[in-house]
């Protein structure tokens, strides 16, 4: 016999359809937030590449590279400067603000990264910039769709970052060859591996804040995270695949 009037049966099926809906709407309010990060990551990129080309064809940064001075220092340290600032401040500044200051960090990086445009040539730089972005693509999207919960990669990788800043500046005194292979190839597996960690970071982040006026300053900090994953993983893969001018 139908059961149809039962209400058990009505409740539950509202119950199921309500789930289902609920659901529906979360996947696409995900999605909608990881399309944003994506995209202010990607014109982050694109943004820094361009100055970057620019500004390397000025007679300012040929004297730049030569001769270093406190303008040198300046372009190089203001990038982190602004990213503190962002990482400290986000809870004050408004969610306007911060994509300001990260279309401003995007120029200076492009300004600090001009020096690769001198140094390397455009085909291997086009070279390693497309085979990065494959690995960033496929590695961010097995993160998103895995299962597999990797947040327990967080502290090893924390802990391989300091490691790879110690030996940096070592290697600046030493200047070993070996050292700095090492270095590269430790640069570019660690940044794999936070690029896979802080996707699915903000995946999980974007159901805390969801439907909070934070989530929009999550985009852009989210969004900062990948860039400097790319970016890095980037400039440690060119040390093998670049071909020097």
């Amino acid at each position: 016999m139908a059961q149809w009037s039962d209400p058990r049966v009505t409740g539950t099926q509202s119950s199921l359809a309500g789930t289902r809906a609920g659901d529906v709407a979360v996947d696409a309010g995900l999605r909608s937030h990881m399309l944003k990060v994506y995209n202010y990551m990607a014109s982050g990129v694109l943004l820094t590449g361009i100055v970057a080309m620019l500004f390397a064809q000025t007679e300012l940064a040929r004297n730049l590279m030569v001769n270093p001075s406190l303008m040198s220092w300046v372009i190089i340290l203001s990038p982190l400067v602004v990213v503190m600032a962002m990482s400290f401040g986000q809870g004050k500044f408004s969610a306007s603000t911060l994509q300001a200051m990260f279309w401003g960090f995007a120029v200076l990086m492009g300004l600090s990264m001009a020096r690769i445009f001198m140094m390397f040539t455009g085909e291997s730089i086009a070279q390693t910039f497309f085979a990065t972005s494959a690995a960033f693509a496929g590695l961010s999207l097995w993160a998103y769709t895995t299962k597999k919960d990797i947040s327990g990669w967080g502290s090893f990788l924390v802990m391989g970052m300091v490691g790879l800043i110690v030996a940096s500046i070592v290697n600046i005194f030493v200047g070993s060859d070996t050292l700095g292979w090492v270095i590269s190839c430790a640069g570019v597996l660690i940044f794999a591996g936070l690029t896979a960690y802080d996707t699915q970071r903000i995946k999980s982040e974007y159901f805390y804040l969801q439907g909070t006026e934070m989530i929009g300053k999550a985009a852009v900090m989210a969004a900062l995270t990948l860039y400097l994953d790319f970016i890095n993983m980037f400039q440690f893969l060119l040390s093998f695949l670049g071909n020097r001018e």
